[in-house]
């Protein structure tokens, strides 16, 4: 039986890799402590294999071919894409992949039953994978197992859906018989508006949500997430808040409330950390 050893929830804002090297700046050391206190918890479970929930940003899909939900199945990762080298500063990087488990999730022969996922045998990742694992494991020697969601090109799966996902991948877990150890990682954001008036003024675009979506996680009340994250909420909330959806998959594979859920402000608005301990 496969083992949840951990579950990190973390953001993926791309700015963040260089604004943490060297001097931290005051109002981001929250931040930096919160990806130590992450890392050192990845460190500690001592993972055989990493699955990470996040969302492409219109670099393996686009408004013309978009997959709702996509595994990536590949022996070798690769990760950073040409702009985010240009624009971040981030390093390319490559990492074995686990296809033996990311099968187990799909299903082999026929798709596992209540969802019909794409695949990639050749994933290239982008920032929202590959800025968590350069804070959580920069040495990307663990296998990875990345799950694409759409939480960008209308139409986008609902709350429920998101939900569900994360039931369906725990009760894979449960059900591969390899014996790993599991790690799972999710990253995104909570009320966030790119490209709008608020976006660099140090304030969140909507306090209010992220209040509510931290409580939730630390609650485990995904059946009230589902009703308030309907697609009005969540655009008004700004047009990324959609990604706090992957924190909704996690905590259905969590399967409780979380050990320890904050939304750290800064610059950003508010940094979304949720942790959950062996399960």
């Amino acid at each position: 039986m496969t083992e949840l050893v951990a579950a990190l929830g973390v953001p993926h804002t791309p700015m963040l890799w260089r604004l943490l090297e060297g001097d931290v700046p005051p109002d981001l050391r929250e931040v930096a402590v919160g990806f130590e206190r992450a890392r050192a918890l990845l460190s500690e479970a001592e993972p055989d294999v990493i699955v990470m929930v996040a969302s492409d940003h219109f670099h393996e899909f686009n408004h013309a071919n978009m997959a709702t939900f996509s595994i990536g199945k590949a022996d070798h990762i690769d990760g950073t894409h040409r702009n985010e080298e240009r624009s971040f500063g981030l390093p390319t990087v490559e990492m074995p992949g686990h296809p033996g488990l990311a099968e187990a999730i799909i299903g082999r022969e026929n798709l596992a039953g209540g969802f019909d996922f794409s695949f990639s045998n050749n994933p290239v990742l982008d920032h929202a994978y590959v800025v968590p694992l350069l804070f959580l494991r920069p040495e990307m020697d663990i296998p990875v197992v990345p799950i694409h969601t759409n939480t960008n090109a209308p139409p986008i799966p609902t709350a429920q859906r998101f939900v569900e996902l994360g039931r369906h991948i725990r009760k894979a877990l449960d059900q591969h018989d390899e014996g790993l150890r599991v790690a799972v990682i999710a990253s995104g954001h909570l009320a966030y508006d790119l490209g709008g008036p608020n976006l660099f003024l140090g304030r969140s675009t909507d306090p209010g949500f992220d209040a509510m979506a931290t409580g939730w996680i630390r609650r485990g009340e995904l059946d009230e997430a589902e009703m308030v994250c309907t697609f009005t909420r969540l655009t008004e909330a700004g047009n990324l808040t959609f990604q706090f959806l992957n924190f909704l998959t996690l905590a259905a594979i969590a399967g409780r409330p979380a050990d320890h859920a904050e939304g750290i402000a800064c610059r950003f608005g508010h940094e979304p950390f949720y942790f959950w301990g062996p399960s």
